[in-house]
């Protein structure tokens, strides 16, 4: 069997990619890029797979069984037409399957709320396309809290609208992890599944970060629209309003819903306790 992962130049698509070798089950790995060259350390064939190109998209699933196709990070109203040429490309190259990474979120009345619904129609699409499917929900991925330490401690705070709600965070690594399996068992085809950590509140993720960087931080909660102009002066009119609702989304509870990681995975998600202890012995 041959399995292909989009994406394999980025963060995501790369950290599946590389599970998958190490996981050595006897099926071949592709991946695709837009940029095949930003790949090549992968040491796997990396085929040129632009979204934007049915007829090159065609060509790369020539032979493929199994597809992980990540989602893509246009614009709403761009990215759904993008999915549907990877989904059209797979059922005419003979793709058997394909595992898709979603994602949590409000559906309506957030700034995220558009992202969304761009990938609940993609969703759709994968649904009523006559393949096997898998669908995964990401969380909420923690790094960037963790890259972003020197900023907070800067701050002396972390700031945010998200309230006492509780966020279901994960990591890239098992994320991974539980989207190789997926890949190569066929228990959850059919299903669409939440994929994430313990819950846990924006104190809870302070405290966390105080005790392995040995900082003092505070949370002090905003409201949205603080938070969005906030993010927006930073990350500017686009992603920061994305920010502010995906924010929103866990003051309003989305993202403490049950996990559904452990059957996707075949075991529990790494706990935040063992994770940060990780962290802080490698620093």
């Amino acid at each position: 069997m041959t399995i292909a992962v989009t994406a394999v130049s980025g963060q995501l698509g790369g950290e599946i990619a590389r599970k998958l070798i190490l996981a050595d089950t006897g099926q071949t790995i592709v991946g695709l890029a837009r940029t095949p060259a930003k790949a090549q350390d992968l040491g796997i064939e990396v085929r040129a797979g632009d979204y934007c190109d049915p007829a090159q998209m065609l060509t790369a699933l020539q032979g493929v069984d199994t597809l992980l196709l990540v989602s893509g990070m246009d614009a709403p109203d761009l990215r759904i037409q993008q999915h549907r040429n990877v989904i059209e490309a797979a059922k005419s190259a003979g793709v058997q399957k394909i595992v898709f990474t979603s994602i949590q979120g409000v559906e309506e009345g957030t700034a995220f709320s558009a992202v969304v619904q761009s990938n609940r129609q993609t969703e759709a699409d994968i649904r009523n396309s006559g393949l096997d499917f898998v669908i995964g929900r990401n969380g909420i991925y923690i790094e960037p809290d963790v890259d972003y330490i020197e900023s907070y401690k800067a701050r002396g705070e972390i700031a945010n609208s998200a309230g006492i709600g509780k966020c279901g965070y994960t990591t890239r690594s098992e994320l991974a992890h539980a989207y190789a399996q997926l890949l190569t068992h066929e228990a959850q085809n059919g299903q669409t599944l939440n994929l994430y950590g313990e819950p846990i509140s924006q104190t809870q993720l302070v405290s966390f970060l105080n005790e392995t960087f040995g900082t003092a931080l505070s949370y002090r909660e905003m409201t949205p629209e603080a938070f969005i102009a906030d993010r927006s002066a930073e990350l500017g009119d686009f992603f920061g309003p994305i920010i502010g609702g995906i924010y929103e989304g866990i003051r309003l509870g989305i993202y403490e819903a049950p996990s559904d990681f452990e059957a996707a995975a075949g075991r529990k998600h790494q706990s935040w306790e063992a994770y940060f202890a990780a962290l802080a012995l490698a620093g």
